[in-house]
């Protein structure tokens, strides 16, 4: 094997070319256009004298490739002007290309295949990512070497400065003419103009983040605690309205980050933020934590906690205090006993309760019910541990909501938040959740809009509460009100994929369907295996119109839900026979599945099979379902009014019938 010393850098005048649009695009389409580009491109005069000089280094991709061209600054520019012209008469395969001469080196990748990598690779993809389809953007560097002959002169034309990846910035010039490229303005800089001209949220002194803290335990297993230390503490921080607190779910992206500190504060719209670490060995717990001004990365205080388990709720106590101190944040004598609480004395319980709460994020994954199992057990070992009663009415609360498990969860839910907010009523948390037991359950929206209303004064930093809060309004026709809570919570979880899936299918129920996709592409962007976000993606883009979309989003939703080969059905069907065929035949397998999970004693909520028997087009069958989704105690209700998929029904006198069996205490 070479050493490092071994490995000969050179310079490569590099051509960076993509598919826009590949991941979108079927199977036997991708290889089709794919194969498509490669024609184009090894067709073109810089690519065949260059190959046959031997002065040609090929990279490919899944979407593209990378052309090095050694020695002639002027190739990839040519090769590119070539490919565009060519692509004219391939109005589907649509492309755009990046080139960048910088360094670039041969090297043998793990499978022992000869690859290339280097800057100048790069950099060339960075600045391809700034354009659209059919442009040819060149970085500064390129454009300024061909400035100097007068025959490319003409054909340049400076964009400006294009932010890239992790905070980089590029010098970026677009090159066409009336025969090949794209005279358009990026949309990245068009969107980064706007964003300039666009009043931004000033940051507040008075803000802050708390990243992940960092698991130094010996015992790995033990970053549950490290994880439920952070959340802790930013659940008493979060108690005081005078401070702005980001939300756990948007500063866990930057877990192990190699970003800096005020390039994330920047991210976050925060001025501070806290570091910490946790190490725990028995009942012996280590906490070292350090608060920072993102301004100048530079520390306004820290402290190192070495104590027993049994004083990890004053330590959390004490970090939250001299934060809320530092910060100069005023602090009402409810916010203090807030922040003060100790919750039990029973340290098993507590850590018990702080698993339960690691494992909820992964929501209904397999081993879920073990979610249950460690809030019962904590409350076994203190019955006034009003936390642990409160994430017991979160697993039943939230499951029956969403239709996961049966209706028969809803009493046990409400027993759960009863008794926590019988032992606490400050509990935030149980406020929210209590508030969808009021709606979903019981039906009743104005005491589902007080606890809403409670949740949020209790914890002003919450942003979940406020985007249910703001869908709920939506349902109930308050649009403005709805969007304005959506607002705030993105300000205090921006970077939370739930509440831009949230956000994209309310305006989905107000026919925003533009918007809706913005937000459904948010969402993917942030956690690109959200099942939920590429179905929602489908059925925005089947209202759109978009039928070879709304397909394609479809086929990964079900091959992430472990269904590949109902995902190819799907695909062959519509390129065989089209789209209302491919759902039609679709929806039969789909109630077959149905049928099957009902058969075996699984329950299965009515919403599924109206929504069935609605693609297979079946109108009684379907409105017969519509009236047992009314009498069932989940969301699912509450979006009949609204929900446009629906629409093929409303024209028929039953369908207001049945909407108006919807009782609803007002």
């Amino acid at each position: 094997m070479p050493s490092e010393a071994d490995v000969k850098f050179e310079i490569g005048h590099v051509l960076f070319v993509d598919i826009v649009g590949y991941s979108k695009l079927l199977i036997h389409e991708q290889s089709e256009q794919l194969q498509k580009l490669r024609e184009i491109a090894r067709a073109t005069e810089q690519f065949r004298v260059a190959e046959a000089e031997g002065k040609l280094l090929r990279l490919p991709t899944g979407d593209g490739g990378a052309l090095v061209f050694r020695d002639n600054p002027e190739a990839p520019v040519g090769c590119a002007l070539e490919i565009s012209k060519a692509l004219k008469n391939h109005p589907d395969l649509r492309v755009r290309m990046g080139i960048h001469s910088g360094p670039v080196k041969e090297v043998t990748d793990l499978n022992e295949q000869a690859n290339i990598a280097g800057a100048g690779i790069n950099t060339a993809q960075r600045v391809m990512d700034c354009g659209d389809a059919g442009h040819i953007l060149l970085s500064k560097r390129v454009a300024d070497d061909l400035e100097q002959y007068g025959r490319w002169r003409p054909l340049l034309h400076d964009l400006g400065i294009c932010e890239v990846k992790h905070g980089a910035t590029l010098g970026v010039v677009n090159l066409y003419s009336d025969e090949f490229g794209n005279p358009e303005t990026p949309k990245k800089f068009k969107a980064e103009e706007a964003a300039e001209k666009k009043p931004s949220v000033p940051i507040l002194r008075k803000s802050i983040a708390l990243l992940p803290f960092e698991n130094l335990s010996e015992d790995k297993a033990n970053a549950y605690f490290a994880d439920g230390i952070q959340e802790e503490i930013l659940t008493r921080l979060s108690r005081i309205g005078d401070l702005k607190v980001i939300s756990r779910t948007s500063t866990q992206r930057f877990k192990n980050s190699l970003e800096s500190i005020p390039d994330i504060a920047k991210q976050l719209g925060v001025a501070t933020i806290l570091e910490g670490s946790v190490r725990k060995a028995a009942d012996q717990v280590r906490v070292h934590v350090q608060l920072i001004d993102a301004e100048n990365d530079s520390h306004l205080w820290a402290e190192r906690y070495d104590r027993k388990l049994i004083d990890i709720f004053a330590v959390e106590s004490d970090i939250a205090a001299k934060i809320a101190d530092a910060l100069q944040a005023r602090l009402t004598g409810a916010e203090r006993r807030a922040i003060s609480s100790q919750p039990t004395k029973n340290t098993e319980a507590y850590q018990l309760y702080l698993k339960a709460r690691h494992q909820w994020r992964n929501f209904f994954a397999p081993g879920y019910e073990q979610v249950r199992k460690y809030f019962q057990r904590a409350i076994e070992l203190d019955p006034n541990f009003a936390p642990a009663y409160g994430g017991l009415g979160s697993y039943h609360a939230f499951g029956a909501a969403n239709a996961i498990l049966p209706p028969a969860h809803w009493p046990a839910a409400e027993t759960a938040l009863q008794k926590a907010l019988e032992l606490d009523d400050t509990l935030a948390d149980a406020y929210h959740l209590l508030a969808g037991v009021e709606l979903y359950y019981k039906r009743d929206w104005p005491a589902a809009e007080r606890a809403f209303l409670r949740g949020a004064e209790l914890n002003p930093n919450d942003g979940e509460i406020r985007h249910h809060y703001g869908l709920c309004l939506v349902l109930f026709g308050r649009s403005e009100e709805g969007l304005a809570q959506i607002a705030l919570a993105e300000q205090l979880d921006p970077f939370f994929p739930g509440l831009h899936l949230f956000a994209g299918r309310i305006l989905f129920f107000l026919r925003d369907y533009d918007g809706a996709i913005a937000y459904f592409t948010t969402t993917l962007e942030l956690q690109p295996t959200n099942v939920v976000a590429h179905e929602h993606f489908g059925d925005a883009c089947e209202r759109k119109g978009m039928l070879h979309e709304a397909i394609a989003q479809w086929c990964a939703s079900l091959t992430l839900r472990g269904q590949p080969e109902q995902a190819q059905f799907l695909e062959q069907t519509f390129a065989a026979s089209g789209f209302d065929v491919a759902v039609r035949a679709l929806a039969q397998k789909q109630l077959q599945q149905l049928n099957e999970r009902s058969t075996r004693g699984e329950y299965v909520s009515a919403w599924y099979y109206l929504m069935a028997y609605l693609r297979l087009g079946d109108k009684e069958q379907a409105l017969l379902w519509l009236a047992k989704t009314v009498e069932e105690p989940n969301w699912f209700a509450l979006q009949i009014k609204v929900n446009p998929i629906l629409d093929p029904l409303r024209s028929d006198p039953r369908f207001g019938e049945i909407l108006g069996t919807l009782t609803l205490k007002n």
